[in-house]
């Protein structure tokens, strides 16, 4: 009896489960690090770009929830140095987190605003040729290296239940990562200081069931 009622449970439990299914469009723009050279330093990071992605979540408890989301950000690498002088090449960025949402409300509100905090990893890709010259090269260097990192993604965001099966939501996330020195590069005896913090605030619609 006792391995019956546990099966009818576990059964329920499974049949309860809601999913859900979605794509999401925003901006990114970054809070960037720091090269010190010799008497010089120059600012290193990323462009301030359009980011888009996917979710894919379930609602395991009423308050509870998780996600695997991915996360693309069309941020060139930078470097400016003083008197406006910049130099960049493009790249953007992939971050693949898995989030844990805690929301206010249970599942039976249209209206779910939540926390959420993740981690995951993310890669900073070179998509095209370095500059033919790079101005800071006694300070710092473009490479052609990819840079995969730890990420850690802390938010709030809001969901609503337009209608059955049909879901639009609003998120604001800070995704974290240390510096990507292998992209960046200092030069020998310089040094990067500065954690990368993408602030992104997007706008989805999924699909629940």
């Amino acid at each position: 009896m006792k391995l019956l009622a546990t099966g009818i449970l576990c059964a329920a439990a499974c049949f309860a489960q809601q999913w859900e299914l979605g794509g999401f469009i925003g901006y990114g723009w970054y809070r960037n690090g720091t090269i010190f050279g010799p008497g010089v330093s120059v600012q290193a990071g990323i462009r301030n770009r359009f980011a888009a992605g996917a979710v894919v979540g379930e609602d395991l408890y009423q308050h509870v929830s998780g996600e695997f989301r991915w996360t693309y950000h069309d941020g060139h690498p930078f470097l400016a140095g003083p008197g406006g002088a910049k130099v960049d090449v493009q790249g953007n960025s992939h971050a693949f987190t898995y989030d844990t949402l805690f929301h206010l409300y249970p599942t039976e509100h249209r209206l779910r605003p939540y926390a959420a905090v993740g981690i995951g990893v993310k890669g900073y890709i070179i998509a095209g040729p370095l500059p033919a010259s790079q101005p800071f090269s006694t300070v710092a260097n473009f490479t052609t290296q990819d840079a995969w990192k730890f990420v850690v993604d802390v938010g709030v965001g809001v969901k609503y239940l337009v209608r059955p099966h049909l879901l639009v939501r609003a998120d604001f996330r800070d995704y974290l990562t240390s510096f990507p020195r292998a992209q960046i590069a200092p030069a020998a005896g310089n040094t990067a200081r500065g954690i990368f913090q993408q602030f992104t605030p997007m706008f989805g619609v999924s699909s629940w069931f």
